[in-house]
């Protein structure tokens, strides 16, 4: 296959993005599980407490354990709505624009938003340092506050190398549409001459 003019190692563009994939729906999957025990540990806390006449009760620290782990479902989900172009877009004002001018806009989306993960992802790492060295606990369970920062950093990390990969993506799609629009101005260039000549005989 033809390398595409100023396109970057596009078939290697093309397999990072398989191992890219595999990371990113692998953690999005972890947080859909975690948010269905969350689900399920919410259930279960709020049916106690209302039958604590019979014994029941809460379970204890559970806002505690929800709030960590909804720190890592939030991020676990991130890279993976970032491979799949899951952002919301507002298309109708470039839905008349040239197809690369559409997917340059998408190359400087993806550097905005790339650049906006590397900030969050060294802020989490931040405060993730900040809360080892003081080893925070939470008031019930006692439980190191560094587990959902250290779950959630994770995933900001991810979303960060998705981002960077995605970058990648739109700068040799952009390539590829200004390719494909050389070769429909010079196939039409051509068709003229063909007519003419093809009168002629």
């Amino acid at each position: 296959m033809k390398k595409l003019p100023g396109a970057v190692a596009p078939h290697m563009q093309r397999r990072a993005g398989l191992l890219v994939e595999r990371m990113s729906r692998s953690l999005a999957l972890a947080g859909g599980v975690a948010l269905v025990a969350l689900a399920a540990l919410t259930v279960i806390s709020v049916t106690g407490r209302a039958f604590v006449k019979f014994g029941l009760g809460p379970i204890p620290g559970d806002f505690e354990l929800v709030e960590a782990g909804c720190a890592f479902a939030v991020f676990s989900f991130l890279p993976w709505c970032q491979f799949r172009r899951g952002h919301v877009t507002v298309d109708v004002f470039i839905v008349w624009l040239p197809p690369p001018a559409r997917t340059g806009l998408s190359l400087i989306g993806n550097i905005l938003l790339t650049a906006a993960a590397f900030i969050l992802a060294h802020r989490l790492q931040a405060g993730l340092i900040d809360k080892l060295s003081y080893n925070e606990t939470t008031f019930i369970l006692e439980m190191p506050v560094w587990y959902g920062y250290a779950l959630a950093v994770l995933g900001a990390w991810l979303f960060f190398l998705v981002g960077a990969y995605t970058v990648w993506r739109s700068w040799n799609e952009m390539c590829a549409d200004f390719e494909e629009m050389e070769e429909e101005k010079a196939g039409s260039a051509a068709s003229p001459k063909n007519e003419s000549g093809e009168g002629a005989l």
